[in-house]
């Protein structure tokens, strides 16, 4: 199997909450690349990195489930992280894309947490995950 494959069917096979840790871990991935492109001076790549950092971040606002109460206290975070991508695109500026990963990395990480919960309430405490 293809790694193409491979990937195709991870995708076609997650559940929503995996495929929101797809997304967040992708975000993190064009991040640090669109960081090493600015040390390295590749703007245009640099520039494609970070809005595809956006459009996932632009995605996460899009589904988000309006009828939950933590969804007013999310969607600001996610249009901070986007505004701060927009600036630090603008101004070449690594601390802010070391800022917005760290954003990410904390969504992520709390994201897991919620899987792996939810896993264990599902399968009973003593099942296999």
């Amino acid at each position: 199997m293809s790694i193409q494959a491979y990937q195709n069917n991870s995708v076609e096979t997650a559940s929503p909450g995996e495929l929101t840790l797809m997304l967040y871990n992708g975000c993190i991935k064009f991040i640090k690349v669109a960081r090493k492109s600015i040390e390295n001076k590749e703007i245009e790549k640099k520039n494609t990195n970070i809005q595809k950092a956006q459009k996932i971040i632009q995605e996460l606002m899009v589904t988000m489930d309006q009828q939950y109460a933590i969804t007013k206290e999310i969607m600001p975070l996610y249009d901070y992280m986007n505004r701060r991508l927009m600036e630090a695109n603008t101004a070449n500026d690594v601390e802010i894309l070391d800022e917005v990963q760290g954003l990410v990395e904390e969504f992520r990480d709390t994201w897991k947490q919620v899987i792996l919960e939810a896993r264990k309430s599902h399968y009973g405490q003593g099942g296999n995950a």
